[in-house]
């Protein structure tokens, strides 16, 4: 059986020595892939309309909103409602995929789909869901570190 490695150039040798010593062979034509964890939620836990308890995958997230207590997590499908605080989503979610662009809105990089400035060192952006979001002043620097520009 071969295999494909995906892991970051620094341990990159350690692991093609370890699985050559344990008779695995290594090619960029294998079927599969042994990757590297991120470390990072790819699921939320959240609850639907109905309460009842889902996981929802990190590709899936549009946006979420924080109004106090309630959280929304916005997907193209549905609006489910988390007990976690924005705060501890944030350091759940990949900070290469997902920005906190207010006190109360973190987005997905790629389910914005415009980005229109705005007075006074503002942006909105138009999410893939149609909804429209602010990134305040406060995250304007950030945000476009974050998007190179």
């Amino acid at each position: 059986m071969k295999f494909r490695i995906s892991v970051s150039d620094e341990k990159q040798s350690l692991v093609e020595k370890f699985l050559a010593e344990h008779g695995i062979e290594i090619g960029e034509d294998a079927e599969y892939v042994i990757s590297e964890s991120s470390g990072y939620a790819s699921f939320l836990a959240a609850r639907g309309k109905d309460r009842e308890a889902v996981r929802i995958s990190a590709d899936e997230v549009v946006f979420i909103e924080s109004f106090g207590k309630d959280i929304e997590i916005h997907t193209l499908k549905d609006t489910y409602y988390s007990q976690d605080r924005i705060y501890q989503l944030e350091t759940k979610l990949d900070p290469k995929e997902f920005l906190r662009i207010s006190k109360s809105v973190i987005i997905s990089r790629k389910h914005v789909k415009k980005i229109r400035p705005a007075l006074s060192m503002k942006y909105v952006l138009t999410m893939t869901d149609g909804t429209l979001v602010d990134v305040t002043r406060s995250y304007y620097s950030e945000f476009r570190r974050f998007f190179d520009f």
